[in-house]
């Protein structure tokens, strides 16, 4: 009796500090932020679950996901859709996914543009069964043309994805389990079981896991480095690619003060990321939208490692940051729930 006491006791020491050594800094519960840049921020107006944003410099259009979480939480999912934003008129707002899946509920999305100018957009969507990656065709207009869908077996819980071709591409499981006790417990205890997937047109497959909430996923512009949010390890991994294979090999990793959850990668190189810097904020926002959550966009220099505050807003004027997307001189931050972005000028570097 005496040693299984003490084994128990040992397990709840050894839990006791897994919580406090990993679980409460994690969570960002004791954070303390000052808001920034958000006065400065004009809103506009797109649909509920502004989730992911990636901006076409070229065309001055913002590519924006929409879904409504909340509906499709309580049973009654709306057809979601891809928006644009045309940064050059007036922050002009479009549907553009017309003919995308009568079950549309778009999540991570990536932009591919080929060296003849062909132009498409990747889709992570989660309709009522199964998990699929959407590609379409891109107009001149923005406009775009649904011409494939994706799925197999190894992405299984995807939340971005990451084009490298026509038809190539990455994304991230957030979770190793898809439902029970063991999903719950890899949430609340952040356990590595969550991977990154590559396609490589023809077929799909699990190239790297043992990360902690994969979540944002995107690519150096010369496509040498990958980088991955993990989201309950507030960093983001940095993997060396091979472009003939798809392998990727973890190089370094870049803390930040936030939860990060996707990433955009300026003109300059250098990474953004929309993040949750209070999870625990961020879950009570989940379950009631009056609830606020923070905001948080952290730009972080691959270079040196720096990572420094740019977007923080903590009074609800948009709750639950999921990216930060540059053009520019210009900020957009999307969100997980909230219907608007907000657009936010920068002053030149």
């Amino acid at each position: 009796m005496r040693v299984w006491i003490l084994t128990a006791g040992l397990a709840v020491a050894a839990l006791l500090v897994y919580l406090l050594s990993n679980l409460i800094p994690a969570s960002g519960a004791f954070a303390s932020l000052d808001s920034r840049l958000v006065d400065q921020c004009a809103k506009v107006d797109v649909f509920p679950g502004t989730e992911d944003v990636t901006i076409d410099p070229d065309a001055s259009l913002a590519f924006v996901s929409g879904a409504d979480r909340r509906a499709a939480f309580a049973g009654s999912p709306v057809r979601g859709g891809i928006f644009t934003i045309d940064l050059a008129d007036s922050n002009t707002v479009r549907r553009v996914s017309p003919d995308a899946p009568a079950n549309f509920q778009p999540h991570g999305i990536s932009l591919w543009r080929g060296e003849n100018g062909e132009k498409r957009l990747f889709v992570v969507n989660h309709p009522a069964s199964g998990h699929t990656v959407e590609i379409f065709d891109i107009s001149e207009t923005g406009d775009l043309a649904h011409i494939e869908t994706v799925s197999f077996d190894a992405m299984h819980s995807p939340n971005d994805v990451l084009a490298v071709g026509p038809r190539q591409f990455y994304a991230t499981n957030d979770h190793g389990f898809d439902g029970g006790i063991m999903r719950t417990l890899e949430a609340y205890l952040a356990l590595p079981f969550s991977s990154v997937v590559y396609y490589d047109g023809v077929q799909g497959r699990e190239i790297e896991k043992g990360l902690v909430y994969a979540n944002g996923v995107n690519i150096s512009a010369d496509g040498s480095t990958v980088y991955v949010a993990e989201l309950l390890k507030r960093r983001i991994a940095a993997f060396s690619r091979d472009a003939e294979t798809g392998e990727i090999t973890r190089q370094r990793n870049y803390k930040v003060n936030t939860s990060p959850d996707n990433i955009e990668v300026a003109g300059d190189g250098a990474l953004w990321t929309g993040g949750h810097s209070k999870i625990f904020d961020f879950l009570k926002h989940a379950e009631n939208p009056s609830a606020i959550a923070s905001s948080h966009v952290v730009r972080i220099d691959p270079q040196t490692g720096d990572a420094e505050d740019i977007f923080i807003d903590t009074r609800g004027v948009i709750n639950a940051s999921s990216v930060g997307a540059v053009w520019d001189d210009i900020l957009i931050v999307g969100a997980v729930f909230d219907g608007h972005v907000m657009i936010c000028p920068l002053s030149p570097t």
